[in-house]
């Protein structure tokens, strides 16, 4: 019983931290500083402090950059294309690919510590399901979500932490799906001066390439599983 209270205390505590942070995030305007517009107009002064002192800068950048994520909070794009535009590309690439996927695991992490039980309480037959083909297909289908810009990357995030999917396979998982995207987005940093908005960084044709790339795990498993079944088959009645 005791277990239980404490545990119950360190949920209110934690969703309560949370909630605090993000009511700051609002009543600050801090969004103000995530957008593009304030990037591209701060895009020289950041480059001049990254000059001056690299570690720093990437080191708080990175910080930034795990708060917002952690906390699904809007911004994570224009930092992405801010990485590109202040650091370059390897550099920015490296810096936004590990942030991204650290802030996407504490997201996770939070839900499955703060939801999950109350959801299992009021769906847990429907989850069930969930997690049974998570367990048979979990790498394979986050990995096709990461790749698909379409689905909300917080979404997909609060929404793993629901299920029982192993931490340390969403964190690998997400680090390697979100690679080509982060890439894309990255190198469109390198521009950052020309670019009027986030929607005209996909374009159609490169979000369906990234459909196409997402599924082919999948599709390339389920042919595999049917040719063995025939084989098997045909043996069996041979």
């Amino acid at each position: 019983m005791d277990n239980k209270k404490s545990g119950y205390v360190q949920k209110v505590i934690i969703v309560l931290i949370i909630v605090g942070l993000i009511a700051a995030f609002k009543i600050f305007n801090l969004g103000d500083y995530l957008s593009l517009s304030y990037i591209r107009e701060s895009q020289q002064n950041f480059q001049e402090l990254y000059l001056q002192n690299r570690a720093a800068v990437i080191a708080g950048y990175m910080g930034i950059y795990i708060i917002v994520t952690a906390l699904s909070l809007p911004g994570a794009a224009v930092m992405t294309l801010a990485g590109g535009a202040i650091f370059g590309f390897v550099t920015g690439l490296i810096a936004v690919s590990f942030a991204s996927s650290i802030g996407a695991t504490l997201a996770c992490i939070f839900a499955r510590f703060v939801l999950r039980d109350w959801v299992q309480a009021k769906v847990g037959d429907k989850l069930k399901t969930v997690n049974e083909g998570v367990e048979k297909e979990g790498a394979f289908y986050l990995f096709t979500l990461r790749l698909i810009p379409v689905f909300p990357f917080w979404l997909i995030n609060l929404g793993m932490g629901l299920t029982k999917m192993p931490l340390k396979t969403f964190y690998w998982v997400s680090q390697v799906g979100m690679l080509a995207g982060t890439m894309v987005f990255v190198n469109a940093g390198k521009e950052l001066g020309k670019i009027d908005s986030l929607s005209g960084i996909l374009s159609p044709a490169l979000i369906a390439s990234f459909v196409l790339l997402g599924l082919f795990p999948i599709i390339t498993k389920k042919l595999l599983e049917l040719y063995k079944k025939k084989k098997s088959h045909g043996g069996k009645y041979a």
